[in-house]
């Protein structure tokens, strides 16, 4: 087992002075808010707390469009967060906030995408044609059960609904490659997208469209958090990236470390990374 040299650094290890200058959160979902496809309590309290002390959070996914919307249109109470990136940075979601619906269930939710609906009508039969042939060719491997959701990607189960081995995972990664899509795994997922896209262009993406900056000019003043290797692209660019414990489930798949890691897993996790931000805020 070829295991990357660099290891994380504990959360608490991360300096007061560096919290201090960050401006904003972006987090995954899936295991890292989540538990068994809820968003965890924990995680629901500290996402509050960041949007009540003003804090930026964008949540970055590879879940679908249409799995991301019905969560958005729960409300702020349920779902305390204004925007969600889907599909690795296809698809944004962002809700009217300065609407006097905007807390509510049901709130208009504005829906936006990386691809033209040109190239997304092209990319459609293709994604279509590759999942067939996977489904065909990889004994056992069965399309996510959120699939009727996707507009951009497609994605296979390998451990919400069902478990697909080491294995079968390599041969739908591989297959996804030779058909010219980017691919990647998920906590839960195997995720497969025609275009340059990914979840790091989706954050960039959102700071511009939100806020009117680049984020390259911000790199060391966001925290990602994340749990699993489709994280790796984010947890290398960010100086601030941290996993949460159960990322080290994927040690064996890792090349790209988080440069820091909680003591809790999923949602847990997360509410550390808020509580050591909000407290370094806080005046001394």
């Amino acid at each position: 087992m070829n295991l990357p040299t660099h290891r994380p650094r504990a959360l608490a290890d991360l300096s007061t002075s560096r919290l201090r200058k960050v401006i904003g959160v972006m987090t995954d979902i899936d295991d890292t808010l989540t538990r068994a496809g809820q968003l965890d309590p924990a995680a629901r309290v500290a996402m509050q707390a960041l949007l009540d002390a003003g804090v930026p959070l964008i949540a970055i996914t590879g879940r679908p469009m249409g799995w991301s919307r019905d969560f958005m249109q729960q409300g702020v109470a349920e779902w305390p967060v204004n925007t969600i990136v889907a599909e690795n940075g296809a698809v944004a979601l962002l809700r009217e906030i300065d609407g006097a619906a905007a807390g509510k269930a049901n709130a208009p939710v504005v829906v936006e995408f990386a691809q033209d609906d040109i190239t997304r009508q092209a990319n459609a039969v293709r994604l279509q044609a590759t999942l067939a042939r996977i489904e065909r060719e990889v004994p056992d491997a069965q399309r996510a059960r959120d699939s009727a959701g996707r507009v951009t990607d497609i994605a296979i189960d390998h451990s919400e609904f069902c478990h697909l081995p080491a294995a079968a995972i390599a041969q739908v990664v591989a297959l996804m490659q030779e058909e010219g899509m980017t691919a990647t795994v998920s906590s839960i997922h195997i995720n497969g997208w025609f275009g340059a896209h990914d979840k790091l262009s989706g954050a960039r993406w959102m700071v511009q469209r939100l806020f009117g900056r680049e984020l390259n000019n911000e790199m060391t003043r966001w925290v990602y958090v994340g749990d699993s290797s489709n994280d790796q692209t984010m947890f290398g660019a960010f100086a601030l990236s941290v996993g949460v414990a159960n990322v080290m489930d994927f040690a064996p798949q890792l090349h790209t470390w988080p440069a820091f890691i909680t003591q809790g897993e999923r949602g847990a996790g997360f509410a550390e990374v808020v509580t050591a931000l909000l407290g370094a805020r806080r005046p001394s």
